[in-house]
């Protein structure tokens, strides 16, 4: 699987925020079939990064109503990653 197609997008969230401030953390949301160390890999290659640690949580979808039916939302997977010290992503810092 490419790098690109294991990481999706960003999550930028106000805890998110705080946690890249206070450890350098940062959440990406993720393919669900994609290992810890794909994810890795992953992060490294795309941000020219070095990785610590990663951290995953599978999302359940939500219950949506829809009129008199239910539905439910897509589920997603997202991982926290820990980068080493002195390495930052870019795309955040504007953030």
């Amino acid at each position: 699987m490419d790098a690109y197609q294991i990481i999706k997008r960003p999550v930028i969230t106000e805890k998110g925020t705080l946690l890249k401030e206070k450890g350098n953390f940062y959440i990406f949301e993720v393919e669900k079939t994609a290992t810890k160390g794909q994810i890795k890999e992953a992060v490294e290659t795309v941000f020219k990064v070095k990785v610590d640690k990663v951290n995953t949580v599978t999302l359940p979808g939500k219950a949506r109503r829809a009129g008199k039916n239910m539905a439910e939302a897509r589920g997603f997977k997202k991982a926290i990653v820990k980068l080493k010290a002195g390495d930052k992503i870019e795309i955040f810092e504007g953030v």
